[in-house]
């Protein structure tokens, strides 16, 4: 499992993806086409089918429009009334809905003119004034419609605008609900900022009016229609509700608020709305789906010409539910649906009338989001959690059953509880992830052992590989900030060395030297970092990690030291030059990682602790020593025997560092060395005090207990030079370096 933590936490972040678009805190507009795609399909194969009898649609249609027939729309509201009186006293309809709205006067009859006439030539003519109010009653087609909705139950048609440049044309119904009904819940309903209603005393006279506008998706599909429209605060009703309501008898509508215990702040409770007999349920935005009988013509259609000039069978209305709209495409009233990308939009109203009738609908209530997030939640993290611990063949039988059981699940939900659980970002979670862990397995798992060989075996021993590669997702070549050890190191005076050899005895010398000191390092787990002609550069901590980098570093630089003693009496032996080598380690913070250009890149360590190593490598030179440690890897070494040399300011730094000797393990180290370091500490504390002639005597004893050794007799040459002009009060005993 700890091999796979990366796997399985990517696998999770991918599960959030889709989390986040359920939990609606942003939109991935594929998912949600999907989901409607898988939406349509299931209606479309879940369909009822047939006709249903009980309610026809009056269509207006190409045949009514024709100039042979009732001619083009709007048709002389006297027709209409004509029609009305005919549908109701001739052939028996119970109940007429318009998808239409009468906004504007009729003034075909004339008598608008007649009344500018009246008013102004002809206002004295009285045998015109009273031929006029005599014909009045038969001219005035607005008062005879307004009188022929008067006491029947017709329920008019509106809509809401949205538009920025909306205006409030006309009348529509007093709200059903009152403003603050939900005031305080969490209810997202659209924003209208106009209307466009009917005449006021059409509005006045008829039974009832609701708003005719569907809620359109993203993809420009009408699936939903909003039951309560918000509008000013307060709530009207759609075109079906109102119609249902007018044969119910005026039933208050009823909003159905789930019981407190379930209601969150964030949940507005408000799942269905009771309407007399009828339960409708809702969506977070109170809208109801369309259930859909079927294609278009899952009604019957007559045309309103047959029914105007007779030819249809009074049997044939009697006792319907009668939609008045209309199917020609110049009145611009076709949508598109799941059912048909051109219906009818007068056939949305008779499907949700049908479903209030027999108390059928699929319904998406709130709540539904947090089943599919929980959903999302169990099934994801099952899925990255098992799949990468899974062979190929059983991730995937795995990913299928889990496909099937979700699949499956939202087909039982739908088809047995009427329930709307989305279901396309649960299959494409579950693709998601299958396909990640087998790029993951392909891509990364099955080429790592190679990669890591190919990427790491020229830095670090090869059981530090393999190591690697058992966990590879432990290791990347990032850059990253790490506590580390670094190590330089450079033979002294190899130029005057490379002139003195010939070119194929130089190969060999340079080729046996790097190889026998990158093996000191490799045995002590070292990274070789990289050969700059003949020095070295290693680190230790990375890419594996090493709680004794520090330590590892001190004893390689100690046992370069010792292996080149071996390696010079070979090269003696050859007649090769003397050689001794300068070796520089300090530990700290510094970046390592893949670093360089587009050309090319290497695994190597950057930082002011790197350049630090780097200037101590050739301090070496200055005072005669094989090695120099700085002061952090000095304070945590504590089993290495060591001799501080300086405090020094390199180039490139302001702040003093104090530099130290490593000369042996502790415990390894002879009494006389021991006694003769703390004589050189003393000696050293008494220069930093300006006690010249202490610092001085300390030295020449020290001195007699190593005579050859260079560092004393830097001192010496420093005490002299500082009797003869004396650094001064404030002074430091910092050694200042100018160059590197």
């Amino acid at each position: 499992m700890k091999q796979h933590i990366v796997r399985i936490a990517l696998g999770l972040a991918l599960m959030l993806l889709f989390v986040g678009h359920v939990a609606e805190f942003y939109n991935i507009g594929f998912i949600a086409r999907l989901d409607n795609i898988i939406y349509d399909t299931r209606l479309a194969l879940t369909m009822p089918g047939g006709v249903d009898p009980r309610i026809v649609i009056l269509d207006i249609d190409e045949r009514s429009l024709d100039k042979t027939a009732l001619g083009r729309w709007p048709w002389r509201r006297d027709k209409i009334s004509a029609l009305l009186t005919k549908l109701f006293d001739e052939f028996g309809i119970v109940i007429v809905g318009f998808d239409v709205v009468f906004a504007e006067p009729d003034e075909s009859s004339g008598l608008p003119v007649l009344d500018k006439l009246a008013k102004g030539r002809l206002k004295d003519l009285g045998q015109f004034q009273s031929a006029l109010n005599e014909l009045r009653p038969e001219l005035d087609y607005d008062g005879i419609f307004a009188k022929t909705l008067k006491g029947r139950p017709i329920v008019l048609g509106y809509y809401f605008n949205s538009e920025e440049d909306a205006v409030q044309s006309g009348a529509i119904p007093e709200p059903v609900l009152p403003k603050g009904t939900f005031q305080g819940r969490n209810i997202s309903f659209t924003t209208w900022r106009g209307f466009g209603g009917n005449l006021p005393e059409f509005q006045a006279n008829a039974a009832n009016a609701g708003h005719f506008n569907p809620l359109v998706d993203a993809d420009g599909v009408s699936r939903r229609v909003p039951m309560l429209a918000e509008y000013h605060g307060a709530y009207y009703e759609a075109l079906s509700l109102a119609m249902i309501r007018v044969l119910a008898g005026y039933p208050k509508v009823e909003p159905g608020i789930a019981p407190g215990r379930f209601v969150s702040k964030s949940y507005s409770g408000l799942e269905w709305l009771k309407v007399g007999p009828v339960t409708i349920p809702v969506d977070a935005n109170v809208s109801a789906f369309i259930p859909y009988r079927g294609k278009r013509g899952s009604f019957k259609y007559i045309s309103l010409a047959d029914v105007y000039f007779g030819k249809v069978p009074k049997d044939e209305l009697r006792g319907k539910i009668a939609l008045i709209g209309t199917t020609a495409p110049g009145l611009l009233d076709l949508r598109s649906t799941p059912v048909g990308s051109v219906f009818p939009g007068v056939e949305i109203h008779a499907n949700m009338i049908a479903s209030m009738l027999d108390n059928d609908f699929k319904q998406k209530p709130a709540y539904m989001l947090g089943a599919e997030v929980l959903l999302l939640l169990i099934g994801g993290i099952a899925l990255s959690m098992l799949v990468p611990l899974l062979s190929p063949l059983k991730a995937t039988l795995v990913s299928l059953l889990a496909i099937v059981l979700i699949t499956g699940f939202n087909v039982i939900v739908w088809t047995n509880g009427g329930m709307i659980l989305p279901l396309a970002s649960s299959l494409l979670m579950i693709g998601a992830l299958f396909a990640f862990n087998m790029s993951w397995g392909y891509f990364i798992e099955s080429r790592s052992k190679r990669q890591f060989t190919e990427l790491f075996g020229q830095y670090v021993p090869p059981e530090l590989v393999d190591k690697m590669a058992a966990d590879p997702e432990k290791y990347s070549m990032e850059g990253k900030s790490e506590e580390l050890t670094v190590l330089f190191s450079d033979i002294v005076g190899f130029t005057s060395i490379s002139e003195s050899l010939e070119p194929k005895e130089l190969s060999q010398f340079i080729n046996d030297y790097l190889t026998s000191m990158s093996m000191v390092i490799r045995n002590n787990r070292g990274t070789l970092d990289k050969y700059i002609g003949d020095a070295i550069m290693a680190f230790w901590g990375a890419p594996v990690e090493d709680p004794e980098h520090a330590r590892q570093g001190v004893i390689s630089a100690m046992a370069m030291q010792t292996e080149l003693d071996k390696l010079r009496a070979q090269m003696l032996a050859r007649g090769w030059p003397d050689i001794r080598i300068g070796v520089g380690v300090n530990s700290g913070k510094m970046r390592v990682g893949d670093m360089g250009s587009k050309l090319r890149k290497a695994y190597t360590v950057m930082g002011d602790a790197v350049n630090l190593s780097s200037r101590l490598e050739g301090l070496t030179r200055v005072y005669g020593v094989g090695i120099l440690v700085g002061p952090n890897t000095r304070q945590i070494v504590k089993d290495v025997v060591f001799r501080e040399v300086d405090r020094v300011k390199v180039k490139g730094k302001d702040e003093p560092v104090d530099i130290f000797e490593p000369i042996g393990m502790e415990g390894q180290v002879d009494q006389k060395v021991v006694d003769e370091i703390k004589l050189w500490h003393k000696a050293l504390r008494a220069y930093r005090a300006q006690k010249w002639d202490e610092a001085e005597m300390d030295l020449f004893n020290v001195q007699r207990m190593s005579p050859e050794c260079k560092l004393y007799q830097l001192y010496f040459e420093r005490i002299k030079e500082c009797r003869a002009d004396p650094p001064g009060p404030d002074w430091d005993g910092v050694t200042t370096f100018k160059t590197k």
